[in-house]
């Protein structure tokens, strides 16, 4: 391997590392709620408790989740196709959406879509 091919491959290395990293740090609702636009449409981790569920609205399940950081009554409104249920301590993985509007006045500005469910450790 010559220089110029190390350099290429640390380099591409480094960076696979820097976006595992990213894909497994663990984000609070605080964080999200007040997210920048660099984590729109990426994948993110949440720890915490299942608040409330409304079923099977447009072929999804909303969920308010909750984690005790922000002000008090903060969650943050996730969909999924899982029912978990209310109480659940669990972790979250989903996509972050930004600004996502159903129409009919059903407008989210932080939103976790498609997140599947884990029990927490």
């Amino acid at each position: 391997m010559n220089m110029r091919t190390g350099i290429l491959v640390s380099l591409l290395a480094a960076a696979f590392s820097m976006a595992t990293a990213a894909a497994d740090e663990v984000h609070t609702v605080e964080q999200l709620n007040q997210a920048p636009a660099e984590l729109d449409g990426e994948e993110v981790r949440l720890k915490g408790i299942v608040g409330r569920v409304n079923d099977d609205i447009m072929g999804r399940n909303f969920i308010h989740f909750v984690d005790g950081t922000g002000e008090q009554g903060d969650y943050i409104t996730i969909t999924s196709t899982e029912m978990p249920e209310v109480g659940d301590r669990v972790v979250v993985t989903g996509t972050l959406t930004l600004d996502r509007d159903f129409g009919s006045g059903y407008t989210y500005p932080v939103l976790i879509e498609g997140a599947k469910f884990t029990e927490q450790e």
